[in-house]
């Protein structure tokens, strides 16, 4: 996901009523996913979504290619290996078989069941997304906080 890009950044107001109801719909817009990411910051569990995002981009991979095989291999070190430093898992025990594509999906589901039951429900009641709920009732004040995250660095990946 592009974090940098904020030219389609801006939700509506559907979208994020529609975060309320869908774990999906939250992680497939960038700005809420943002959100979510700076919420997950404050609970000491952004790993688990820089993870899920990882795997996201992995999976877009070719089979088979070198650059596949590097990639799984940082992926697998960054968070699977023992004493990795944004270590999320233990699902996977080593990369004997090669990096196929779909290596990390175990992983990479469970993690997004653990963020949709355990963090996503406190996220939808922190104050910072209760206040943009409340205030979707103006467009320009959504482009308004939109603009104040960027500010802040929220939008720099």
């Amino acid at each position: 996901m592009d974090f940098a890009s904020t030219s389609t950044l801006y939700p509506t107001k559907e979208e994020i009523r529609n975060w309320e109801n869908s774990f999906e719909s939250l992680l497939s817009n960038k700005y809420g996913c943002l959100m979510f990411r700076e919420f997950l910051k404050t609970e000491y569990s952004v790993e688990n979504l820089d993870f899920w995002l990882e795997c996201e981009e992995f999976k877009k991979m070719k089979d088979g290619k070198k650059a596949t095989q590097q990639r799984a291999r940082t992926m697998y070190n960054q968070y699977i290996a023992a004493q990795a430093p944004k270590e999320v898992c233990y699902f996977l025990t080593s990369l004997e078989d090669g990096a196929k594509l779909n290596m990390f999906s175990l992983a990479q589901s469970r993690i997004e069941h653990l963020m949709e039951k355990d963090s996503y429900p406190r996220f939808l009641k922190s104050d910072k997304f209760l206040r943009l709920l409340a205030d979707v009732s103006s467009e320009a004040t959504v482009k308004e906080n939109v603009m104040n995250a960027e500010a802040v660095g929220l939008c720099s990946a």
